[in-house]
């Protein structure tokens, strides 16, 4: 056998034990939840932001922009719900490089995925207890969600992973939102095949258990570009794309059909400052078709303390810049958290 079984895990139920959330925390959480299911359903207006860096790699810094994030929140919180990216599951597309900081706490060191587990977990519960902000991570492997199925608001399944049947069954079990990414081909028919399976009642194996699942009314597309078989990036935010999504939507039998635009990754084929224009292009399109406004709840955006990206052990360090694709600074993304609130 090529497997080496290092060692056993804990399993979600102990970790949560050794790291509980308080009954405080849980009803924050509640609270935080049912807001953005609201933008879902269409009882709520409010407009989603799903802003932070690339891979959370540092809880220090990581707290720091989203204390930043609190008090522009607080300013706009009329119009716009923010809500932190903090990615501790990085996909890798050959499975080589940083992953994320499950597999290591320390991106310096030797992974280590039981620190990792307890790292990600002590990290998204000290982000919200402190700061009382909802919070979105990725999922990259659909055994690791119980770990943090208790404190996360939002969950993202990447374009690799969006084809895969786990992915898919695990999403149809969840109570919050969840966004199916566009795969990396483009097909809307794949992306949307997901939402069906995530929001329709399952049987599966999950974690060596016989399950059921009731189905996920509030899982939903995210589009984040294509690249054709030339390697090439091609955008999919334009108001023709979103109008033929709003249509595909028409054709199936899906609750609260909705998009969230990822402004970065092939949408602007990693030029991070792209995102700029990138929302609010998809800005105008709401405001030129209700089909669209109805249909688009959100954008996401890669941002942190500092523009651009860094290699790993580079030295100096920069505090709060990306380790894994480049991000909007600060600045730029405060200036744009403002200009979304103005034009929602």
């Amino acid at each position: 056998m090529s497997f080496e079984f290092k060692k056993k895990l804990p399993i979600p139920k102990e970790i949560k034990e050794l790291y509980p959330v308080s009954p405080s925390l849980a009803d924050k959480k509640r609270e935080r939840d049912q807001e953005i299911r609201d933008v879902f359903t269409g009882k709520s207006d409010k407009f989603l932001v799903i802003i932070g860096p690339c891979s959370a790699d540092n809880e220090e810094s990581v707290c720091e922009y989203i204390e930043r994030l609190v008090k522009v929140q607080e300013k706009i919180q009329d119009k716009v719900i923010v809500v932190p990216r903090i990615y501790t599951n990085k996909p890798r597309t050959t499975g080589e490089g940083y992953k994320g900081m499950l597999h290591q706490p320390d991106p310096e060191k030797a992974p280590d995925l039981l620190q990792g587990i307890i790292a990600i977990r002590k990290m998204h519960m000290h982000a919200l207890e402190t700061y009382g902000m909802p919070i979105a991570d990725e999922m990259l492997y659909p055994e690791n969600f119980w770990y943090l199925s208790d404190i996360l608001s939002y969950v993202a399944i990447g374009a690799r992973s969006v084809e895969d049947q786990q992915h898919r069954l695990v999403t149809s079990g969840f109570d919050v939102p969840a966004g199916m990414k566009n795969p990396t081909s483009g097909d809307f028919s794949v992306m949307l095949n997901s939402v069906v399976a995530a929001q329709i009642s399952q049987n599966f194996i999950y974690r060596g258990w016989d399950v059921n699942t009731s189905g996920n009314p509030y899982a939903h597309t995210i589009l984040r570009g294509s690249t054709n078989k030339y390697g090439r990036s091609r955008p999919n935010y334009h108001y023709e794309d979103l109008m033929k999504l709003y249509d595909m939507y028409g054709e199936r039998n899906l609750k609260n059909p909705a998009t969230i635009v990822d402004a970065n990754h092939a949408n602007s084929d990693k030029q991070f400052k792209e995102q700029i224009r990138i929302v609010n292009e998809v800005l105008h399109s709401r405001s030129l078709s209700n089909d669209i406004r109805s249909l688009v709840k959100g954008v996401m955006i890669e941002s942190y303390l500092v523009e651009g990206s860094q290699k790993i052990g580079c030295h100096p360090h920069i505090y709060g810049q990306s380790i894994t694709d480049p991000c909007l600074g600060w600045e730029d993304s405060e200036k744009l958290l403002y200009e979304i609130a103005e034009k929602c």
